[in-house]
């Protein structure tokens, strides 16, 4: 979505929302939050550079290990938060489980316009080819503790707006005419963060690659095509960095980089925004398969599904008595993406990609401050799902809604299968309480078969009784909940309980 488009700002004191940040200690927390990150110095770490995996569908360490991409949007992190702000932040995400962090080199909202938090700004007169110095020590010094805390970076090499985009403040400094500016800039940010294992990249910033005259409404525009830059730019990213960069293109809401980029061979992976703005349940699971059958084989994931606490459909004018997305509707679509054969997901919280705070405005009817905003029931409860995946086998998993023999649903009651090619577990997404479907359990290959109950909210799995029958089974979500995960798998394999490391009996 675009954080400027239609955005509507007010001030939190009028709002009468709670404590911001600046009644917040960096580094503390109050007993409510349950957990205090430790913001001070962490152990240094090399963490495995991430890459492709060879069967195209997933991603891995250069040491061979699975990377379960876990991201967290924090957009407006290098602009707006001081040094122990984002420690804390580093800290508390670290603490809950994500793996990747979404940040904005030069960002959409003040990025080239006013100093970041520090005082800093990016270049020197606008000019990308003069670039300061010290602003992009600070982006260094970012990755450098993201990295001590187990934390990858997932940097934007520039916001959509900074090109010739249709929308935006901008300003416009990289353009077709002048390719050049486009690729020095990347090499130089490549080349100052070539020693940063822990750096992956995204191209795009919620704009799409290209767009026809029609794309742009009430304004008589031809249609424009921003390929070129992009490629430009991934260009000087391998120029200037350590090995083949892993890319991702992050495009507008509703739609997919597949849609114009799958063939570029600089895209690494595909990505998505499923977004804010068609209301809730929108088929995400639709668009992850039809990228996930796409050739080449790339992996895809959501980069930007339904926000927590983000108003629903706020354009061009909300409606209050629409609401917001709260911890199910982001629950729903990130396991239903990951389900239908994602690589991973990214979450967001509307009040933390912008730092909400008594400091500045408010983008688009944030209902809080990030300090708390940190702690809402969604952003506590992804590292279950990341625990849940990488508890079973990794590279063999596949979307298999064959498992599913009675209707799988639609909307808020679709259910969302995925199983190990080899018939040693499956999972299954049911998104109410008493939702009844039918399982073909010959689509798995056991002598005995096991079955649990997940919880999405706890990361708690209960095991059924008696052993599951190997035949086709209807299955029923426990009444209270409302989301579950279904877990059955082979019971002589010995696997870990779901999302914990103790073993199973």
């Amino acid at each position: 979505m675009s954080k400027s488009e239609g955005s509507s700002r007010r001030n939190f004191v009028k709002a009468g929302v709670g404590a911001a940040l600046a009644g917040a200690l960096p580094g503390t927390l109050s007993a409510s939050h349950g957990e205090t990150p430790n913001p001070g110095n962490a152990s240094p770490k090399k963490l495995p550079r991430v890459r492709v995996h060879r069967d195209g569908h997933f991603l891995e360490g250069d040491d061979g290990s699975p990377f379960f991409w876990l991201g967290d949007t924090a957009w407006q992190l290098i602009q707006d938060c001081t040094r122990d702000e984002c420690s804390y932040y580093l800290a508390a995400r670290a603490q809950q489980g994500f793996n990747v962090i979404m940040t904005v080199v030069l960002a959409e909202n003040g990025g080239m316009k006013r100093p970041s938090a520090l005082g800093l700004l990016p270049f020197t007169d606008d000019d990308p080819r003069r670039p300061n110095e010290a602003y992009f020590d600070r982006v260094a010094e970012i990755a450098d503790e993201a990295g001590a805390r187990g934390l990858y970076v997932a940097l934007v090499v520039a916001w959509g707006d900074k090109l010739t985009a249709p929308w935006g403040d901008g300003p416009r400094i990289f353009r077709n005419d002048n390719l050049g500016d486009a690729r020095e800039y990347a090499r130089f940010l490549a080349n100052r963060l070539r020693d940063y294992s822990n750096v992956l990249w995204i191209l795009g910033g919620d704009r799409p690659p290209k767009i026809t005259a029609s794309q742009v409404p009430g304004e008589n525009r031809p249609a424009e095509d921003w390929t070129p830059i992009w490629r430009a730019m991934a260009a000087g990213l391998k120029e200037g960095g350590e090995g083949t960069p892993t890319i991702v293109y992050h495009p507008a809401g509703g739609q997919s980089s597949s849609t114009y980029l799958h063939q570029e061979t600089w895209l690494s992976m595909n990505g998505m925004q499923s977004g804010h703005g068609d209301g809730h349940d929108m088929p995400v699971w639709k668009m992850i398969a039809h990228d996930y059958n796409l050739a080449p084989p790339k992996p895809t994931l959501d980069l930007e599904p339904n926000y927590e606490d983000h108003p629903v459909n706020p354009w061009p004018r909300w409606d209050p008595a629409t609401g917001y997305f709260r911890d199910l509707d982001v629950r729903k679509q990130v396991y239903r993406s990951v389900f239908a054969g994602g690589c991973g997901v990214s979450y967001g919280h509307h009040a933390v990609w912008q730092f909400a705070s008594k400091r500045r405005e408010v983008i688009n009817h944030a209902d809080r401050d990030w300090i708390s905003a940190l702690y809402r029931p969604a952003g506590r409860q992804m590292g279950f799902l990341r625990r849940l995946m990488e508890s079973r086998p990794f590279f063999g998993r596949i979307a298999d809604q064959g498992l599913i023999v009675s209707d799988a649903g639609e909307g808020a009651t679709h259910l969302q299968a995925t199983r190990d090619r080899d018939g040693s577990y499956a999972f299954l997404y049911f998104p109410t309480s008493d939702l009844r479907a039918t399982v073909d359990m010959g689509r798995l290959k056991a002598k005995r078969l096991r079955a649990w109950w997940f919880d999405p909210r706890t990361g708690i799995a209960t095991p059924m009784d008696p052993p599951v029958p190997r035949n086709v089974v209807e299955f029923r979500s426990p009444s209270y909940g409302p989301d579950w995960v279904l877990v059955v798998e082979d019971a002589d394999r010995g696997f870990v309980l779901p999302a914990s490391s103790r073993p199973g009996a």
